[in-house]
């Protein structure tokens, strides 16, 4: 038996992600290692809370002796890390804490991984010599494209917002660490997942939630932004495989071929609700439609190219945007209802 420590496992990601692994790999032990901060939900994960093979332990990846702890009582054999602060809004209001966790935060599970698993620099413990540090990112660490393009793995760094530049600076931490020590790492960069369990703050929940309040649906600008949509459960299918079979120092890009500009966004999801929920007085929630001042430094456009994880590990999105939004929409009427 293996034992993985997940971080965050708490949020939406990494929820989604250990139900998922857990219903299809028999010989791990997973430890949930979350600060249950804000974004965190403990009953993302009731259904599996008293699983023979989950432990959560509530802890911060930025205070050492606990990480350290972690890895001598549980002996780690591998870490996929998602514990992070995400939302660009709360990193321009409030940047100290997107430095605190995304960047000290990596530091110390990769410092604390390395002094576990490897003598010196490239020297390997014989019986964790196939340990796996995975990474989780985004694909705002390369900022902004234009009206045409992808973003593939070797697309340069240029992020725009404190949280993207915290991303960028732990994935370089990352790389550092497979090129100076030897450490077994993978980074997976990803594009925008939707899906059961995000944090209500996110544009889709949003959307949900004040239309179904009947309040105002704010949309940024003049909601011309162009965004990736991955569906969550093809994004855990692609951890998963860049856990088992990424090539150790390689990054993989992982997303949805859904590019939509936030105005395409909310129609689909009122026309979804216009159908699956209608409004007491019959009208369309698109009238609750309401363009809000820009964000500050908002990155006009985001896609990417995942041809890299499709050729070499396999992987491919099981979803259309059709279907997966749709059960997403009908997964938060029961939750806000």
């Amino acid at each position: 038996m293996h034992s993985l420590l997940i971080t965050g496992g708490a949020g939406f990601i990494g929820s989604n992600f250990i139900i998922h692994f857990l219903q299809n790999n028999k010989n791990y032990h997973l430890i949930n290692f979350d600060a249950l901060t804000y974004a965190a939900d403990v009953s993302n994960l009731e259904e599996i809370n008293r699983h023979a093979r989950y432990t959560f332990v509530k802890g911060d990846i930025t205070e050492r002796a606990q990480v350290e702890k972690i890895f001598s009582q549980y002996e780690i054999a591998g870490v996929i890390h998602f514990a992070a602060e995400s939302h660009v809004d709360n990193s321009i209001a409030g940047p100290e804490a997107f430095i605190k966790t995304n960047i000290n935060g990596t530091f110390n599970l990769l410092d604390v991984a390395r002094h576990h698993w490897m003598k010196a620099p490239f020297q390997k413990t014989e019986r964790k010599k196939n340990n796996r540090f995975l990474h989780i990112s985004t694909d705002e660490v390369f900022g902004s494209l234009g009206p045409t393009g992808l973003f593939t793995e070797t697309s340069p760094y240029a992020p725009n917002s404190p949280y993207s530049a915290s991303k960028a600076a732990s994935d370089l931490l990352v790389r550092s660490y497979f090129h100076t020590y030897g450490l077994n790492v993978v980074t997976t960069n990803c594009s925008n997942n939707y899906g059961p369990h995000q944090h209500q703050e996110k544009l889709i929940p949003t959307i949900i939630r004040t239309a179904l309040a009947e309040k105002p649906i704010p949309i940024y600008g003049d909601g011309l932004n162009v965004r990736d949509w991955l569906y969550v459960l093809d994004h855990v299918r692609g951890i998963e495989l860049a856990f088992k079979k990424g090539k150790a120092g390689e990054t993989y890009n992982i997303g949805g071929k859904n590019e939509r500009t936030n105005n395409q966004i909310v129609q689909t999801v009122c026309s979804l609700l216009n159908e699956l929920h209608p409004r007491k007085n019959k009208k369309p929630y698109q009238e609750l439609i309401t363009y809000v001042q820009d964000r500050a430094g908002h990155d006009k456009r985001y896609a990417i190219d995942a041809s890299k994880i499709e050729k070499e590990l396999g992987w491919k999105a099981e979803e259309t945007f059709e279907s997966a939004i749709r059960q997403t929409i009908k997964w938060y009427l029961k939750k806000f209802n």
